[in-house]
């Protein structure tokens, strides 16, 4: 970056354009000005959900903004407008209208040195490119090591880009564990007939799945586990349907639980399945996406009970530690277990032989290759304000879901589906003297009301065979009267599309 207008090149004088976009002074313009919009945005104390555009509509507005300028000047009008518009499209995370989804608002020192990273990239994968972000990336697992009650040194701990790469490159180890030729020479069809499969929870998240087809498993190959009333895993039933599958020609190498389902927030008996596990000699892989972050809290660890026996684990930094997306940290409970995924030499990138510093790096144990330096967001919040700050927020969203819990438990009207276990709590909108509608089309056009009424943005699950509101804690400015207004909207909405 340069200060000037124009510097003289290998091929003559640069364009102009090129000192107008790149140097220092642009910068600093605009800096200043998203530091301005970004204040008015934050500092709005109204209860907003989400302002939905149609596309059309949207993408006018978006074209209006493009420059047809040949000088490629700064223009910080537009820039301004830019940064409005996608503010003004965007959800809310940050008011108390918002409870819809597990993203997370962003401790502002966080936020502010992502954009440090982005300005200075240090591709993360590597040593030689990232060295903070690798000695960061040692620390952290070192750090959560000493809260699973691991010894040092005997585990290993992967930085990723979201948990549906954190689960896919986990289930990868497990998959080349059971199968060690499969990276060389594939899967290759059994003269016996036998497939390859994965168990899961049956409300496990789309991503393992998914996963099973991309791994040449199939998704046909994914046996799904009954759950008990409170939407976990039934270790006892789990045991009947793994054999029920090996009897129909189906191998289970691997079995998936979940910290924090994406519908109901519920945590399987963890301890119970690592028992299952080790009998069956299973990997163990648990997608904590959501709720292996309790791990900071004192108070809110002893749901994970039996995580830290977990071949692997995932917990996502940008869900509930509040750092910018995406931050995903998969845990090896042995160390060797992280070098089953993959198994490639690239001179360009792989030093030999290896070195204390090599051996810290990721890139081996990683898809990614240019990797952003997301971990360093979440080792600045631990420097600067402790594990406490991190676990008395969870602890207040696990509050606050409780206290919706008991609110809404206490109104006619209103039916809950489950008992919250972290901070996601479903619920159905059901008036005492009943209603034409059928009950599942109901919920539907009711969050569909509330969010076009632009003051609260709640989403929809299903709880087993029922539709279902669904209220996701994320603010710790949420308030009871929040709450009470919320369940008023509802009803506000129901009277609007014509609910006696």
């Amino acid at each position: 970056m340069t200060s000037v207008d124009s510097r003289v090149g290998a091929f003559g004088e640069l364009p102009h354009v090129f000192s107008e976009a790149f140097s220092v002074l642009t910068f600093e313009r605009a800096a200043a000005l998203a530091v301005q919009c970004l204040t008015r945005h934050l500092d709005s104390n109204d209860r907003r959900g989400v302002t939905l555009q149609e596309p059309a509509d949207l993408i006018a507005q978006a074209r209006a903004l493009m420059s047809s300028d040949p000088h490629g000047d700064f223009d910080e009008q537009r820039f301004t407008h830019i940064i409005d518009l996608y503010l003004r499209t965007g959800i809310q995370v940050h008011t108390t209208g918002y409870m819809g989804r597990q993203f997370s608002s962003v401790a502002p020192a966080a936020g502010v040195f992502d954009m440090v990273s982005a300005m200075a990239p240090q591709p993360a994968s590597f040593y030689e490119a990232g060295q903070l972000a690798n000695v960061a990336d040692s620390i952290m697992a070192q750090e959560f090591a000493a809260l699973l009650g691991w010894a040092p040194n005997q585990f290993d701990m992967v930085a990723t880009s979201g948990g549906a790469l954190g689960n896919l490159t986990a289930l990868l180890a497990a998959r080349n564990r059971f199968v060690p030729q499969a990276w060389t020479e594939g899967l290759q069809s059994r003269s016996d007939g036998r497939r390859l499969g994965i168990a899961v929870g049956a409300d496990s998240h789309y991503s393992v799945s998914r996963a099973a087809g991309v791994l040449g498993i199939g998704e046909n190959c994914v046996v799904r586990l009954p759950l008990d009333d409170q939407r976990r895993i039934r270790v006892h039933d789990a045991v009947t349907v793994i054999d029920q599958a090996a009897r129909d020609g189906i191998d289970i190498f691997c079995l998936v639980a979940s910290a924090g389902t994406t519908a109901t927030g519920s945590i399987d008996p963890l301890d119970e399945l690592a028992d299952l596990a080790s009998e069956r000699g299973l990997w163990l892989h648990v997608d904590g996406a959501h709720s292996a972050s309790f791990l900071v809290s004192e108070r809110l660890r002893p749901r994970l009970r039996g995580i830290e026996r977990a071949d692997s684990f995932i917990l996502d930094a940008h869900k509930t530690l509040f750092v910018p997306a995406a931050c995903t940290l998969l845990f090896y409970r042995e160390a060797l277990s992280s070098q089953l995924a993959f198994e490639q030499v690239a001179s360009y990138v792989f030093d030999e032989p290896y070195s204390e510093a090599s051996r810290m790096e990721s890139g081996g144990k990683n898809l990614e290759c240019t990797k952003r330096p997301s971990i360093v967001n979440l080792w600045l919040l631990w420097s600067m304000y402790g594990r406490q700050l991190l676990a008395s927020k969870l602890e207040t969203l696990v509050d606050l879901t409780d206290m919706a819990h008991g609110l809404i438990s206490a109104q006619a009207d209103f039916r809950v589906l489950h008992t919250p276990q972290s901070n996601i709590l479903c619920f159905q909108y059901a008036p005492a003297g009943g209603t034409v509608w059928d009950r599942d089309s109901l919920q539907s056009a009711l969050r569909d009301k509330v969010r076009s009424r632009g003051n609260f943005l709640i989403s929809k699950a299903d709880v087993g065979d029922e539709r279902a509101l669904r209220l996701v804690m994320m603010n710790h400015e949420i308030t009871e009267p929040d709450v009470r207004a919320l369940l008023d909207e509802i009803r506000e909405a129901a009277r609007e599309i014509g609910v006696e």
